[in-house]
């Protein structure tokens, strides 16, 4: 129980911390920079899943 409560004190002091820095300009570039990558990488993601979805459908496609 003592290590919950360790883990949802760091999380709020960590929310608290970015929500500090996010009001700066370099925080905010920062964040949206961090943003934009994760995008992509969610993009990237799914486009791969797609991919693989559309080859492993074709291949079930050419068994029947």
């Amino acid at each position: 129980m003592k290590k919950v409560l360790w883990l949802v004190v760091g999380v709020a002091v960590g929310f608290v911390a970015a929500h500090q820095i996010a009001k700066t300009s370099g925080g905010k570039k920062f964040f949206d920079d961090v943003n934009a990558k994760a995008h992509d990488f969610s993009d990237a993601v799914v486009d791969g899943y797609k991919q693989r979805e559309a080859e492993l459908r074709a291949a079930i496609d050419d068994i029947n």
